[in-house]
């Protein structure tokens, strides 16, 4: 039985944003490469290009020898965990692409290994060289030599691993053809580098910004309060969220332009009991609602209990869901699945029906935010919204990507908390339980 190793990535200038994967398939015991393949794919996330690196690789493999074990190497640490089973497929995207490759071949035959970005470098590079081609209007073609396709894995260090320029780098090629193909495939790399910074590269970035916050985290531990004391009180957005309405449990989308449903029974009750944690508190100074019903009303509770009036701003209003208002997500799948893959995919899609999409809700969060900030500095000010303006104010405080919207759950009347100081920076806390509130 023959033994073949697939190596495979992908990436996402932009994450998500322009994107590509490349694969290799290689002898397992000489290590050489018998197949490439790589293709861009227009927008698409990170881990959607990895996985489409995966199934291509796979493919490959599968053409070469349908009866042969696959050694899969990737540096991608969330592909390798889910494909083994270690972790949980959450995602609606990658769930079909995952199930997809583990039919190419039978599973007890495809082994799966984690390697670093630095052994995973023709794979990487094929990724690339399609994002390229993809930029200048053009599909990736294959251009490696016979030379590369033939050398082992890992093999002579005089030649460095790089594709030829066309058709005379075959196995007779000129010495001067192959050195010409490689100093144009330096090119390429350097550009790429220098002008077109790979999505993959971000993962620098976070571990910056995380070391960053660890720092600010730090500071704060250290001193009284959320920030030292000469940046003085800040601006305290506490943002609620409105209790239940007959669609919430439903899981349906329920936006600005849907049929703006009250509370239900349920929702009244979680409307009292925000309101007594936050009256036991005592630090709320005004109240701002958005003009729905559902967070009016949320709104009257709570200020009647703290005997304030509300003031209603329509910035706060939740996002228009087009013509998905009412429906599940299921139900947005069968009917939309074109335009709610594109949802999925950018922040700049919207909703069918001339939706809003997240960029113009962040865009309306930001200037209510910069409004409050200033109207409020020093005081604490609740918020009555909804779930995606509470994620954009918490995504913006924290400087995270778009992406992460998708990532945080808030359940009805759930309260968060972000903190603004007057050197720009902002501090937040999730409240899972509002004793916690101060």
């Amino acid at each position: 039985m023959r033994e073949f190793v697939v190596e495979a990535d992908g990436g996402s200038r932009g994450n998500p944003g322009p994107a590509g994967y490349g694969a290799v398939v290689r002898d397992a015991a000489t290590g050489q490469a018998l197949s490439e393949a790589a293709e861009y794919l227009g927008v698409a996330t990170n881990n959607v290009a990895e996985y489409r690196g995966l199934l291509a690789g796979l493919r490959a493999a599968r053409a070469l020898d349908p009866g042969a074990t696959v050694h899969v190497r990737m540096d991608s640490k969330l592909v390798v965990e889910q494909m083994t089973g270690r972790w949980k497929i959450k995602h609606p995207d990658l769930k079909p692409l995952a199930a997809e490759a583990a039919r190419v071949l039978p599973p007890e035959r495809v082994t799966y290994e984690w390697i670093p970005r630095e052994r995973n470098k023709h794979a990487d590079r094929l990724a690339n060289e399609a994002m390229d081609a993809g930029a200048r209007g053009e599909q990736w073609s294959a251009s490696a030599s016979a030379a590369e396709l033939e050398a082992p894995a890992g093999g002579s260090t005089a030649e460095p691993e790089a594709p030829a320029a066309g058709p005379t780098a075959g196995p007779t090629a000129r010495p001067d053809a192959l050195a010409a193909a490689r100093e144009a495939a330096d090119v390429r790399a350097a550009r790429t580098e220098a002008d077109v910074r790979p999505a993959r590269t971000a993962a620098a970035d976070v571990q910056a910004a995380r070391a960053e916050a660890d720092v600010r985290a730090a500071r704060t531990v250290a001193t009284p309060g959320w920030a030292p004391a000469d940046l003085g009180a800040p601006a305290t957005l506490v943002l609620l969220r409105h209790g239940e309405t007959p669609l919430t449990p439903q899981k349906r989308f329920s936006g600005s332009g849907g049929t703006d449903p009250s509370l239900s029974a349920v929702g009244r009750e979680q409307a009292e009991k925000a309101a007594v944690a936050l009256a036991r508190r005592g630090t709320i100074q005004a109240v701002v609602s958005s003009p729905l019903a559902r967070t009016r009303e949320t709104a009257a509770v709570v200020a009647a209990r703290l005997g304030l009036d509300v003031t209603v701003d329509d910035g706060l209003r939740e996002t228009d869901f087009g013509a998905w208002e009412g429906l599940t997500f299921a139900e947005v799948r069968e009917r939309h699945p074109d335009d709610l893959d594109a949802w999925l995919a950018s922040a700049d899609a919207a909703p069918t029906g001339g939706g809003e999409s997240f960029a113009e809700t962040a865009t309306r969060i930001a200037a209510t935010r910069d409004k409050l900030v200033a109207a409020h500095a020093g005081r604490t000010v609740l918020l009555v919204t909804h779930v995606t303006p509470i994620k954009t104010f918490v995504r913006l405080a924290l400087g995270a990507p778009p992406e992460s919207l998708f990532r945080m759950e808030l359940s009805a009347a759930s309260l968060s908390v972000v903190a603004y100081y007057a050197d720009g920076n902002a501090s937040v806390r999730l409240l899972n339980d509002t004793s916690h509130l101060r």
